[in-house]
């Protein structure tokens, strides 16, 4: 879910910023509650804004609210606002400022043959231009998220039953879209015809899940059934489940970038448990660069698996040699520019007794701006390492992402801009090497990268984007929907 505006990052921002994620129960009483549980283990992927719809069999029922899952909808008084055995919920992380609860999802309107809410995960990259074409025929929008422009979409599609505007609705999309619907009479899940974001299906003593990862299954005790497809658009309604295809089939791009940082490590994802393959990932690093060193050093946490997997492969100690502050706010490191400063040491703390006077190898899963990674290294050399390597647990991040991760633009990205070399001697560490790209193909258990066809969506290390960008460029890019479908 991104919002429809060209202002780039603030020039702090030295990580990937994580996506959304989306959640939906179909006949289960108490419904919001089970969607609170389950946006709860979805945190992950946005911490900025939640909101939840339900259905009671006559209305619908609307919560949204600024902060975390906890914040607010654990309280009893907001979940007996939300009546009802069917209800959808959205975890948000904007790509850009938000101006308070208009951008905030699910998004509710009613159309002639009734209500319908929707959550979104991922960029619709042509949503501008689909934005100017919509106004034009005289629509008006309350916010500024791609995600409205479905909702016009499906209002002004001239099909006549329902499921037939929503196909017809996205089927006019470009980019990437996780979507979980609901109506007065089902529940609808979508994928893009590449399948760059995840979505699974899920049961609960019989009442459909839907949500973005597993982990989310786990939390409330339900089963996990499958996959949704690439391409599929899923309807949920009291007669069972009802499966489309509207784009036929092509060859999946899934977000490979999945598995490497947004996921959370005890999902499965498209068959692969993510934690297992962060192990691997770090395994095949240490085939690929070892380094003469006394032990290997996680930077918490996302490359916590990965410096397992290479100490591991490599034979070394692991130690906890960086111990991480899990109660520090983005809000809190952000206010003056003499606390932001201090936001490295606000996170993180060397622990000198494990490191001093030791050769570290620190891994991470990834190097953006490269600021964290330079104080980090001067936190390790300060603690007393003798020697500090740092070996990153994917490619060099040399392009943005236009497919819902909120990316530096690609003259801010240090891969983009600097030899190896030149990183190396820019974060001051005594050795730098990254994962190749086929190593991290083959750390998700394929032979390699094909480069006729790739098997994922790896942009962001490429520059090979697998759809159009017709917001960006003005025209389709690269590879387009009608080229992919050769390869499927």
């Amino acid at each position: 879910m991104t919002e429809l505006t060209s202002t780039d990052l603030d020039g702090e921002a030295d990580a990937f910023r994580d996506e959304c994620g989306v959640f939906g129960i179909f006949g289960k009483a108490d419904a919001a509650a089970v969607v609170t549980l389950g946006l709860h283990a979805l945190q992950h992927r946005g911490q900025e804004a939640a909101g939840i719809v339900s259905y009671d069999g006559s209305q619908f029922s609307v919560e949204r609210h600024v902060g975390l899952i906890g914040d607010t909808f654990t309280k009893p008084s907001v979940l007996a606002r939300l009546p009802g055995s069917r209800a959808i919920g959205h975890t948000r992380y904007s790509t850009t400022g938000g101006e308070g609860l208009r951008n905030v999802q699910p998004f509710f309107a009613e159309f002639a043959g009734g209500g319908f809410a929707i959550s979104h995960n991922g960029n619709i990259t042509n949503a501008l231009t689909k934005q100017r074409e919509l106004q034009k025929r005289g629509a008006i929008f309350s916010s500024t998220s791609d995600t409205e422009t479905l909702l016009h979409l499906i209002a002004m599609s001239e099909r006549e039953l329902f499921i037939d505007k929503f196909i017809d609705a996205i089927t006019q999309l470009e980019g990437a879209f996780s979507l979980v619907g609901l109506s007065g009479k089902k529940m609808v899940g979508a994928r893009d015809p590449l399948g760059i974001r995840p979505l699974i299906l899920g049961d609960l003593d019989g009442a459909y899940i839907l949500a973005s990862e597993t982990c989310a299954l786990d939390i409330i005790g339900a089963h996990y059934v499958r996959d949704i497809k690439p391409g599929e658009v899923l309807v949920i309604t009291n007669d069972g489940l009802r499966s489309y295809f509207p784009w036929g089939e092509l060859k999946p791009r899934f977000c490979i970038f999945e598995y490497v940082y947004f996921a959370r490590p005890d999902s499965n994802l498209e068959g692969r448990n993510v934690y297992e393959t962060r192990k691997m990932i770090g395994e095949q690093l240490a085939k690929e660069s070892p380094v003469d060193a006394d032990m290997v050093v996680p930077v918490p946490d996302s490359g916590t698996p990965a410096a397992i997997g290479f100490a591991q492969q490599a034979g070394l100690p692991f130690d906890l040699g960086i111990i991480r502050n899990h109660y520090v706010g983005r809000t809190f490191i952000q206010p003056t520019a003499s606390i932001r400063h201090m936001g490295v040491k606000l996170k993180h703390n060397a622990n000198q007794k494990a490191i001093e006077g030791k050769r570290v190898v620190l891994v991470d899963d990834s190097i953006v701006r490269g600021t964290t990674s330079q104080k980090i290294v001067q936190m390790v050399r300060d603690a007393g390492a003798a020697e500090v390597h740092m070996r990153i647990a994917s490619p060099p991040t040399a392009a943005s992402c236009f497919y819902g991760v909120d990316t530096p633009e690609k003259s801010k990205l240090l891969a983009s801009r600097m030899s190896i070399e030149d990183m190396k001697d820019y974060i001051k560490v005594d050795s730098l090497a990254f994962l190749s790209i086929d190593g991290l193909y083959r750390a998700v258990n394929e032979p390699g990268r094909d480069s006729a066809c790739p098997q994922f969506c790896d942009a962001c290390f490429t520059g090979d984007y697998p759809t159009a960008l017709t917001d960006r460029d003005g025209t389709e890019t690269t590879r387009t929907l009608s080229l992919l479908a050769k390869h499927g």
